[in-house]
């Protein structure tokens, strides 16, 4: 059997910022655009990411910059650092990408980074991935997440035709964090306030009235209360798996580092104690 050919590793995109734009207290908007975006290109997906990479400090690499070469030849905690967000947007004709970051102070690497990152800086980034859209198949549409998840909501419902019916609920701190959505449909904003976070989310979800008919959900954000709306469509509402993209973007206590570490073994347990259940 000849043997398969080693994959080329991916090149990295560069950018440079824009615009910058705080849309709410705690969002921020980053709009990257330039020559480095010439081959990059988005489908057809709703929930687009890229793995922005963050340099070591005072660590300068060689150019072009080459992931792979980097990797051979700089210690290991002298390579950049990758942070996961959801493209808000890109648009092909004008070559803009754009992401939104939730920003909580100083807390962080990518947050305080797009809150003080200033227009003509350069952006390496990897990607994209993603693998969901609403599907115009479905008799309707679920959509249920936090801040994190507000990005990708959001696009999937600027995404979706005229007249499809779909239930959007969107849990944030407080009415402040709100933002439009250029949608017909009309977004429940949960307002956290002192509350545990995504203890309002699973209640309004459970207390939906399911329309007949096949949903389509998409259920992304903290694990913990992902968890939990997990056991409820999976295992109470027998929704399909096929039917239902929901993981956990980012998990309490954890940075992306640590949380991508475990992610993997976390999700295979869950699903392990909700197939056990069921």
């Amino acid at each position: 059997m000849a043997e398969r050919p080693a994959r080329k590793p991916r090149k990295p995109h560069s950018a440079q910022v824009v615009r910058t734009e705080r849309l709410t207290p705690h969002m921020q908007r980053v709009v990257l655009g330039g020559d480095g975006l010439a081959e990059f290109t988005a489908g057809g997906s709703t929930d687009h990411y890229v793995k922005l990479l963050f340099g070591a400090e005072g660590v300068t690499y060689p150019e072009p910059f080459d992931m792979q070469r980097v990797r051979e030849e700089f210690p290991r905690d002298q390579w950049p650092v990758t942070r996961t967000y959801t493209v808000r947007a890109w648009d092909p004709e004008v070559r803009e990408l754009t992401l939104d970051f939730v920003i909580h102070g100083d807390e962080g690497l990518a947050g305080p980074w797009a809150a003080r990152v200033q227009p003509g800086e350069v952006v390496r980034f990897m990607g994209p991935g993603g693998a969901y859209a609403p599907d115009a198949s479905a008799d309707w549409h679920l959509l249920a997440g936090d801040e994190s998840a507000l990005p990708a909501i959001a696009a999937a419902l600027e995404a979706l035709p005229d007249g499809a019916v779909a239930h959007a609920f969107v849990e944030v701190s407080g009415p402040e964090e709100e933002q439009k959505i250029d949608s017909d449909v009309e977004v429940v904003w949960l307002h956290r306030g002192d509350r545990p976070l995504g203890e309002a989310l699973v209640e309004a979800v459970r207390a939906l009235a399911f329309p007949e008919g096949r949903v389509h959900a998409f259920v992304h954000g903290e694990a913990g209360f992902v968890k939990e709306l997990r056991q409820l469509l999976r295992v109470e509402r027998e929704i399909p798996r096929e039917d239902l993209s929901i993981t956990g973007y980012w998990r309490l206590g954890h940075n992306e580092d640590g949380w991508q570490a475990a992610k993997r073994e976390w999700n295979a347990q869950v699903e392990a104690e909700q197939e056990a259940s069921a």
